[in-house]
């Protein structure tokens, strides 16, 4: 029910949605003037110029399905006292959240994701996979980077029952997410222990990085499983870190008077 009030509460904003699949797509072409300067015509940190064009163009694409940059309507509900209303549900406020975050990802696929590759590939020559396993393992990965993202929004927003005002970790989400997240650029462009460090020990290079990696075909089968064996583990911490911050959210609550 709520996934699929997701999907067309989002389905409504046409005019918002053409206006995203344009804004990636200019940006798609930045992008791919920058990462042909960077690459040339060898290999950068092992990408060759299909699979980097590649990363770029499906990345535009991805941001939306992700939702990147983190919506405020949890933060603004906290704040107004609103979310007393989503409490007294059958359904805790995490899995409601989350049921609807993947609904508003399933229209997001069917058309934000779509429309920059499109553009991309007439364009350019992109790297078509050469693997069968490839598109399911990247099927998963999209599910799983939906659902980290979705947890690390989530955090962020529910900063506001201790904060008021999540302005503050909402700018810092943004700047890590787009940075550590291989969105401005592949993390494996940095030192190789640096770049093992973020995609171990940080959610980021899971939402962005390791789905593009994956669909680029980025190392053996066996790299590529291990690339979503690491974005799952992942979505089970932030869903655990989810649950945990909301239950110690709503004793705040009660004890504010909520």
């Amino acid at each position: 029910m709520y996934a699929v009030a997701g999907f067309r509460r989002y389905a409504t904003y046409r005019q918002a949605m053409v206006a995203a699949i344009g804004t990636n797509t200019v940006f798609g072409f930045l992008r791919s003037a920058v990462m042909l300067a960077v690459a040339g015509a060898a290999l950068a940190a092992g990408y060759d110029e299909p699979q980097i064009l590649t990363f770029v163009w499906v990345g535009q694409g991805l941001i939306g399905v992700v939702l990147l940059w983190a919506p405020t309507d949890l933060a603004d509900r906290i704040r107004s006292g609103d979310v007393v209303v989503d409490l007294l549900r059958p359904m805790a406020l995490v899995w409601q959240q989350l049921a609807t975050d993947l609904g508003r990802a399933a229209y997001a696929l069917l058309t934000r994701f779509v429309g920059p590759i499109v553009v991309g590939a007439i364009a350019f020559d992109l790297h078509a996979p050469r693997r069968p396993a490839t598109y399911a393992l990247f099927a998963v990965s999209i599910v799983l980077a939906t659902v980290v993202c979705f947890g690390c929004r989530y955090l962020v927003n529910a900063a506001a029952y201790w904060l008021l005002d999540a302005r503050g970790p909402l700018m810092a989400w943004t700047l890590c997410s787009g940075l550590l997240g291989g969105l401005f650029f592949p993390i494996w462009f940095l030192p190789p222990v640096m770049a093992v460090a973020v995609v171990a020990g940080t959610p980021f290079p899971s939402i962005i990085q390791l789905p593009l990696d994956v669909l680029v075909e980025r190392g053996s089968v066996t790299d590529q499983v291990t690339f979503v064996l690491v974005q799952a583990a992942w979505a089970v911490i932030m869903l655990a870190l989810c649950v945990a911050t909301q239950r110690q959210g709503e004793r705040k609550l009660v004890v504010q008077g909520g």
